[in-house]
């Protein structure tokens, strides 16, 4: 459908821009709730504002809730998020990376509801923008403090629409940052060089795939390792089967059938993965497999469905973040390339609609119509006014969700995590923790553990400076000098 009408309230472009502008208002909003109410965590909003702190303060970036002076250029290749850092000089603190997030998300409906209302129509493109700026991978990731991969969603977007447009050298241009993106996104610029060459400029083609393989080499083989203290990729055990070399069982049989089930049967079961998959693609009425930009989600799929933690293969998280611009790109080139008629396309744009508002509800920025995001738990204040007490430029090690309200102004580590800085001048712990937060990295101790390690604290040096709502606050004498274990 080549040049369709533009009539009426979808006659020109303001209004693309202003679904764009909503979509912002709508992030921002969420984020910032989640964050008010102490509902982010340090996993990973605090160590991202650690990372943007640093190179807002001039040196290489460095994670104290992932260890003590840990380099995180050895955990993920990821220096693009030094473009964050002017926006901390204005306004220092967890909220300026959770609007820049937001701003980037919504940037993403620009390219591909222009794409589509230049060839399905007005009427199409607010459609397709819409659910696109509605869909649950976007919602997840808004639901769930700050990630890198926010920066791949409008280069990607702006990539594929240049793609699916025979803009060829647009298209490689909008991809190849994606190099310092994430080390595994170079994968994916990899195949959009693949579908560049497949369009016909077979030079620009290679030399964007040949980068896209060169980078994550770099990065997996060279860059991480020399930052990373093990020198090494921390996440190869991802696809381990434990023996601690990936997909080696000591030499023996057992590491390469374990590899071959991952790589084969592994990708589609357990049943988490196809239901994945298929809400992935039901959004665009699974009309986006007819297109070869779908191609550009695959290397993410893979590495997810093909790793041994099981949280990379459900709905939650910002795990699909990335594939959200892909799929609604593959599905407004399949729509053109197949030349639908005025009825199809409707029954498409409705099917799409449909969908896009049933599972609305069982994602994150369904909460702005719910009345509790509005309401503020009174412990929230009495945090706050604990967290008061606790001087700029201290060393702190504080609970998960405390974290993020700290950062900005103190050295934060996490309380009981075995990397954490030792000795720290404050303890603030929230021990009225859910059970069920317990248990993984950003909570490590269990409340026996935690009520334990408190006494020993408070025999070895610490006095108690208030206890309030579950808080406990802890400053350190300074006249004695002693070690914590």
């Amino acid at each position: 459908m080549a040049d369709p009408p533009h009539k009426g309230r979808f006659d020109g472009t303001w209004w693309i821009w202003a679904m764009a502008g909503a979509l912002f208002v709508m992030y921002t909003a969420v984020s910032l709730r989640l964050h008010q109410r102490m509902l982010t965590s340090s996993y990973d909003l605090g160590i991202f504002e650690q990372v943007v702190r640093s190179y807002a303060e001039g040196h290489l970036p460095v994670s104290e809730v992932k260890g003590q002076d840990f380099p995180v250029l050895g955990d993920h290749f990821s220096p693009i998020l030094a473009l964050v850092a002017p926006f901390y000089w204005v306004w220092r603190g967890a909220e300026t990376l959770l609007v820049v997030q937001a701003a980037l998300l919504a940037v993403g409906v620009v390219p591909l509801a222009l794409w589509a209302r230049r060839t399905l129509g007005g009427p199409a493109g607010a459609v397709i923008g819409a659910c696109y700026g509605l869909s649950w991978g976007i919602a997840s990731a808004v639901g769930y403090d700050f990630h890198e991969v926010a920066f791949a969603v409008p280069l990607l977007a702006f990539s594929l629409a240049a793609l699916g447009n025979d803009r060829l050298t647009a298209a490689a241009c909008w991809a190849l940052p994606l190099l310092f993106v994430k080390e595994d996104l170079g994968l994916t610029v990899l195949v959009i060089g693949l579908v560049i060459a497949r369009r016909g400029d077979r030079g620009l083609g290679m030399f964007t795939a040949t980068a896209g393989l060169c980078g994550t080499v770099l990065a997996l083989f060279v860059v991480l390792p020399a930052f990373n203290p093990s020198g090494s990729f921390a996440y190869w055990s991802l696809v381990e089967d434990g023996s601690g070399a990936p997909g080696v069982d000591g030499g023996g049989a057992g590491g390469l059938l374990d590899l071959l089930h991952r790589g084969t049967i592994g990708l589609i079961t357990p049943q988490a993965k196809v239901s994945t998959l298929l809400l992935v693609l039901a959004p665009t009425v699974f009309l986006a497999m007819r297109s070869p930009l779908l191609w550009v989600g695959l290397p993410t799929l893979v590495w997810r469905f093909a790793s041994s933690n099981g949280l990379h293969w459900g709905t939650d998280f910002h795990y699909s973040l990335v594939l959200m611009p892909i799929v609604f790109a593959a599905f407004i080139d399949a729509l053109v390339r197949r030349g639908t008629s005025e009825r199809s396309l409707r029954r498409y744009l409705a099917g799409s609609a449909a969908i896009t508002l049933v599972v609305l509800p069982n994602f994150a920025l369904f909460q702005l119509v719910q009345p509790d995001t509005w309401r503020t738990d009174p412990r929230v204040a009495v945090a706050h006014r604990l967290m008061d007490r606790i001087p700029d430029g201290a060393t702190v090690q504080v609970s998960n969700e405390l974290a993020p309200q700290l950062i900005n102004r103190t050295s934060v580590s996490l309380y009981g995590s075995q990397g954490s800085r030792p000795n720290p001048q404050w303890i603030m712990v929230d021990t009225w923790v859910p059970d069920n937060a317990r248990g993984w990295p950003g909570e490590p101790l269990s409340a026996e553990a935690e009520e334990w390690q408190l006494a020993e604290d408070r025999r070895a040096g610490y006095d108690l400076v208030a206890e309030q709502d579950g808080f406990v606050v802890l400053h350190r004498r300074e006249a004695r000098s002693h070690h914590r274990s």
